[in-house]
């Protein structure tokens, strides 16, 4: 017997597993997404070296080209509201809250020009998508040493002023997908204190009404995304940092559970860890 019998009858083996099982279909999706992630950073990659040679901020419109196009794959849609707050022709910290590996999605969605990310290290070594983050400028950094990571910190605060570039964090350092928002880390508000920039807030509404990782639900949905209020930080401090980070915390938890609430049929609503019934 040839090899393609086989073949026909395990891809239609699979497309049986993924309509008859939830978490078949819920890891078809995830794979879809890493090989979406690793082909589109690929491509990504070889554009940006012929246009612009190398490791610059300039990349990003490209990069951000290609991973716009993933939400179509999904059925997602991203509803933002207060956009124009992010294209301002100034420095400044961007904080965000963070969910899970679609959040790149959500960043390319709503990112502004001349905007970098921060990230940590080990991003760097994965692959295709650790080189496409090089050639866009992200910041990479060393989590595990605290010394290296205030030097890198320090060296973003200077470019950010001197060549005119956002930073984009996620402060609370880690995906969390339990409904809230983790406690802030003092890196973005350190950040934005010492080069004297607005810190402008932006969250995204809750995955769970689409995407939920212990439970392998992966669905279409939309994403509601609002952009804050800038706030300033001239005239601050390294000792209003506690305050800052506990006052955008506020605004962005109170803000997060308000356009996480989904409607339902009889007219309640559902909060971030509800999901629909199947």
């Amino acid at each position: 017997m040839g090899l393609w019998p086989w073949l026909t009858g395990a891809l239609l083996l699979l497309l049986l597993l993924v309509q008859l099982s939830r978490s078949a279909r819920f890891y078809a999706k995830v794979s879809l997404y890493c090989a979406l992630c690793v082909s589109g950073s690929t491509l990504a990659a070889v554009i940006c070296l012929l246009r612009h040679g190398g490791r610059t901020v300039e990349n990003l419109s490209i990069i951000s080209w290609f991973v716009r196009t993933f939400k179509y794959m999904f059925g997602l849609r991203f509803d933002i509201k207060g956009r124009q707050k992010l294209e301002v022709d100034h420095p400044c910290v961007i904080i965000s809250n963070h969910q899970s590996i679609l959040d790149m999605m959500g960043l390319m969605e709503a990112l502004p020009k001349r905007c970098v990310q921060i990230a940590k290290r080990e991003l760097l070594f994965t692959g295709p998508v650790g080189l496409i983050m090089y050639l866009g400028g992200v910041f990479f950094i060393n989590r595990q040493r605290s010394r290296t990571a205030m030097t890198v910190m320090a060296d973003v605060g200077e470019r950010m002023v001197r060549e005119n570039l956002k930073v984009w964090v996620y402060p609370e350092g880690t995906r969390n997908d339990n409904g809230d928002l983790l406690p802030f880390k003092k890196g973005a508000f350190y950040l934005a204190i010492q080069a004297q920039v607005p810190i402008i807030p932006v969250v995204y509404s809750s995955f769970s009404s689409f995407y939920n990782y212990k439970t392998k639900f992966f669905t279409s949905g939309t994403i509601r995304v609002e952009v804050l209020d800038a706030v300033p930080t001239s005239g601050l401090t390294v000792a209003d940092v506690p305050k800052l980070m506990d006052s955008c915390h506020q605004a962005m938890r109170t803000t997060f559970l308000r356009i996480s609430k989904t409607p339902q049929e009889n007219g309640a609503t559902a909060g971030p860890g509800s999901q629909p019934a199947q």
